[in-house]
């Protein structure tokens, strides 16, 4: 696989993942429900993996017997996602919403990778990813300011 591949998918699912949220928040003042507005995201795009899973995948749900409990709670985590978004983002604006939610996601990610938990391997914190991530807090604190 080209290396170039991941790099354009996480690149979409930015795009992607920027947009949800406004477009959630207009569904959640239009119904007057940010709760039914996640649960219709959730379930416009559980229609589109069912569909995807049905035509390219179709890996059988016995497998799913091979699964832990706590490996099945992602959806939870993207379902507060989707629904704290939609709440934050008209209130905090868009950058805002999204810096404060990527410096968290990348501290978590520090801890994750450093510790090796939830089955990736380990990738030890340097000086140069607490600065990285350093900056991107300093740009949090910049984005709300401005």
């Amino acid at each position: 696989m080209s290396p170039i591949l991941p790099i354009l998918a996480a690149l979409l699912a930015g795009v992607g993942l920027a947009t949800q949220s406004p477009t959630n928040a207009a569904l959640g003042r239009s119904i007057g429900s940010v709760t039914l507005a996640a649960l219709i995201s959730f379930a416009v795009g559980t229609a589109i993996l069912v569909a995807a899973w049905l035509s390219f995948d179709r890996t059988p749900l016995a497998t799913l017997k091979g699964a832990k409990p706590w490996m099945f709670v992602g959806g939870a985590y993207g379902a507060y996602f989707v629904a704290a978004a939609a709440f934050a983002a008209p209130r905090l604006g868009l950058a805002s919403m999204l810096t404060i939610m990527i410096a968290s996601q990348l501290v978590a990610a520090l801890v994750i990778d450093h510790f090796g938990l939830i089955g990736l391997p380990r990738a030890p914190v340097t000086w140069v990813k607490i600065a990285g991530v350093a900056l991107v807090l300093v740009g949090v604190v910049v984005v709300r300011k401005g």
